[in-house]
């Protein structure tokens, strides 16, 4: 897409810190960060949301945040990849981040909102998903 700002990073229009690349992958260091490392993870291909990038292009992503993980030391960390508006994607191209927690106050905070779910209603929405897949 010619407007969207990591496909003109992959093109090289505008700079990034680029810390890995390959023929569908590319990883760079984000310019707001969380905490010092965090990068992203995106697939050449442009999708907006995962579902739209086909599955080879998708298949390095989680190896090279593994990777950078790795490099860095980091001890925590998240690896978050967000689609929709709803769910805090800004960005209209698949990322995947790659977040070190070092401590409590850097890195991603979260709120894991719970509730109860009716084992009956779990049992059927199981059904379902396994029957489309």
């Amino acid at each position: 897409m010619a407007a969207c700002i990591f496909c003109k990073i992959i093109r090289g229009e505008i700079p990034s810190m680029k810390i890995f690349e390959s023929e569908k992958t590319l990883a760079f260091l984000d310019i707001g960060p969380l905490a010092k490392g965090h990068s992203l993870i995106i697939p050449k291909f442009h999708g907006a949301k995962l579902h739209d990038v086909p599955d080879e292009h998708l298949a390095e992503i989680i190896s090279v945040a593994k990777r950078i993980a790795v490099a860095q030391g980091v001890e925590d960390y998240n690896i978050l990849q967000n689609n929709g508006r709803i769910a805090h994607q800004v960005v209209d191209h698949v990322h995947f981040h790659m977040i070190p927690k070092p401590n409590e106050k850097e890195g991603l905070g979260i709120s894991w909102p719970t509730k109860e779910m009716d084992k009956g209603e779990l049992q059927k929405l199981l059904e379902e998903i396994k029957s489309k897949m």
